[in-house]
């Protein structure tokens, strides 16, 4: 199947929608306005689906989704540069102006109105197949309910619309958080049983990206004051399904997941966001490759290139993650998989500006090793006989730390490009077999969550350690899962989450992020609704009160 990978601009409901369209390869056709009577076509119509799809760009791979899932937990804290850092450090600057909440708000109910448009209007366009019809409506319930998971999550109590507003308004409420899963769950249930197992075209939502949601909509519900007695046996009934009942696999190698271009259209992974390397249709790009990267560029014998990336220097791993989350070396391969640790010199000479507090010159040729992390504090006598620099943990700073390979993105035009090319991947197999386990560990069922984390150990030990890697049923603990996940989905986007399911956000954090720990509070497990919101509904803040805090 081709990739779901165009891009155009419409007009719908009195907003300019940024959207994503396709059908096959689409030829592209900028377009800056349409009259509203076009979504009643069926060009239009699947026009406003795809613009739906297309809001996903919007968080996946982009800074300020970045900036509120990564920042601020107890697995990364701030490096050098960037911006954004008072949301690592909870400060009071963190308040209803702060940009990546409003962006994310302002774009994400720009998609639920679309998506509503699309619901309202689906029974008014002619000649659309039956099949197809109820198919798209699925598909926009399914993104309409993850932008309101996100949202909930983030904000508590929203807003709440499922019927498309046509014209501008200033009426809006705080709907309660069981109201909003109740939605959540009836859109994904409804979708669940329009969508195709295996979608016509890649990029679209099938059944099994449904069951993986849905899965942690439950296990998240669990936790809120939306609970419910069967959430954890709904969640893990869901990812169960996943598992056995599609076609993904998980790749017998946990590096290959990430690999760029065909590797990431892989058996494991269920959905993604889909970027593009064509600039015209590209957007902002997938930029997750900036932010993750060390310093090396202006070290002894390095300059900045492709493949080793544009360092913004933005998230730092903490102790913990590089002490205790990678503690293990010896049998789990993923330390090794997910930290880069050798740079070769891309500029020969001789050089004097060391950080290697172990010799004063280093000397190179092209392809020489420039730099090493070890990933142990090396002797300093040991570090002297290597003819490059020693990066060892005592040396570490906000500029200089492993950096996460994941997200490097080698197949940009130039060194300076920022757009990135590769997909975002959303949900794959892993992480299903995490959020299943985790839900039979809370329904007391250890031994049936068991095979699903050894699986996953198995396929992350080096070959020849696979017995070594499996744990017996008293090791699986919550705390055991805390860190697993973070093992295998590091940087991905779920961190901040998953520690505010946990209700251990505050506490975490000020236990493994210096830089947040004397500012934290209780009501920093939610994020300020944007003053924008509030200043433009009528009644402001009596009607659309600020979250307690901010």
């Amino acid at each position: 199947m081709k990739p779901l990978h165009c891009y155009r601009f419409f007009l719908v409901a009195g907003l300019l929608l940024g959207s994503q369209a396709c059908q096959d390869l689409l030829e592209e056709v900028p377009v800056s306005q349409v009259a509203d009577a076009y979504l009643n076509t069926r060009a239009g119509f699947e026009d406003a689906v795809e613009a739906t799809y297309s809001s996903l760009r919007s968080y996946y791979g982009r800074e300020n989704a970045m900036t509120l899932t990564v920042f601020g937990t107890d697995t990364y804290t701030m490096g050098a540069d960037g911006s954004f850092k008072f949301v690592n450090q909870y400060t009071s600057q963190m308040d209803g102006r702060l940009a990546p909440t409003r962006d994310i708000w302002n774009l994400f109910y720009i998609a639920i109105n679309t998506a509503n448009a699309v619901v309202d209007r689906a029974g008014q366009i002619p000649d659309l197949d039956e099949a197809i019809r109820k198919r798209r409506v699925a598909e926009v319930k399914f993104l309409r309910a993850h932008h309101y998971f996100l949202l909930v999550q983030m904000f508590g109590p929203v807003h709440l619309a499922l019927k498309e507003n046509a014209v501008a308004n200033k009426e809006a409420s705080r709907a309660s958080v069981p109201d909003i899963y109740a939605a959540i769950t009836s859109d994904l249930e409804s979708a669940l049983a329009d969508l195709p197992t295996a979608p016509e075209v890649y990029g679209r939502v099938g059944k099994g990206a449904c069951e993986h949601l849905l899965a942690r909509v439950y296990l998240t519900k669990a936790t809120s004051e939306a609970a419910a007695p069967d959430d954890y046996a709904k969640a893990a009934t869901h990812a169960q399904n996943v598992i056995k009942n599609y076609s993904y696999r998980l790749l017998p190698d946990f590096a290959k997941v990430f690999e760029q271009g065909g590797g990431e259209i892989n058996d494991e992974v269920i959905f993604a966001t889909q970027y593009t390397s064509d600039p015209l249709t590209n957007g902002p790009g997938n930029q997750t490759h900036l932010y993750f990267g060390m310093e090396y560029d202006v070290q002894a014998g390095m300059q900045r290139d492709v493949l080793n990336g544009r360092p913004f220097k933005r998230f730092l791993p903490t102790n913990y993650t590089l002490n205790v989350v990678y503690k293990d070396r010896v049998n789990d391969s993923r330390y090794k998989k997910t930290f880069k640790d050798t740079y070769l010199s891309n500029r020969p000479g001789t050089y004097t500006n060391v950080f290697d507090n172990s010799k004063r010159t280093v000397t190179f040729v092209s392809g020489d090793t420039a730099i090493y992390l070890p990933g142990y504090e090396m002797t300093l006598a040991e570090r002297a006989t290597k003819r490059y620099q020693v990066l060892v943990p005592s040396l570490y700073r906000a500029n200089l730390f492993p950096a996460l390979t994941k997200f490097f993105d080698p197949l940009r035009p130039d060194r300076t490009y920022e757009q990135g090319s590769r997909d975002f991947l959303m949900f794959r197999l892993a992480e299903t077999h995490l959020i299943a386990a985790e839900a039979l560990v809370k329904l007391g069922r250890t031994g049936e969550a068991l095979p699903l984390i050894n699986t996953l150990r198995r396929r992350a030990a080096f070959p020849g350690k696979e017995t070594a890697m499996e744990i017996a049923a008293n090791q699986l603990t919550m705390e055991f899962i805390m860190e697993e996940r973070e093992r295998e989905l590091l940087g991905e986007m779920h961190r901040w989450f998953d520690l505010k399911r946990w209700g251990v956000l505050v506490e975490r954090v000020k236990l493994h992020n210096p830089d947040a720990a004397a500012n934290i509070k209780d009501f920093h497990v939610l994020r300020p609704i944007p003053q924008d919101q509030i200043d433009r509904t009528a009644g402001g803040a009596s009607a659309f009160p600020q979250n307690p805090g901010y």
